[in-house]
């Protein structure tokens, strides 16, 4: 998520602002402030469709016994690794055209 969020960077001085908007949301939606299951029932049901919880949450909930959907779980994870990584390289080439111009 870091990297694709980088490379913006290509195209906005503001790429720091972008990550810090960014780590908002996964500061609330990873659990790391608080558990998903202190939160009404439909923003964790919308959260348990980003990568957020996924990243503290889910591997918590399965390091101590909590019980939680695996494969769901590990399906979100693989879909989102896919989707980031796809945004990932497509925003790298049309990032090296936008920065070709300036010498690289």
């Amino acid at each position: 998520m870091q990297y694709t969020l980088s490379m913006f960077a290509f195209w906005t001085e503001r790429a720091s602002a972008l990550e810090q908007f960014w780590f908002l949301f996964y500061l609330f939606l990873s659990g790391l402030i608080a558990p998903l299951e202190v939160f009404p029932p439909i923003v964790r049901e919308i959260a348990l469709w980003t990568p957020f919880p996924y990243l503290i949450h889910f591997p918590a909930s399965v390091l101590v016994g909590l019980p939680v959907d695996l494969g769901r779980g590990l399906l979100v994870m693989l879909g989102w690794s896919v989707v980031l990584y796809i945004a990932y390289r497509w925003l790298w080439h049309k990032g090296l055209r936008q920065y070709s111009g300036m010498g690289a």
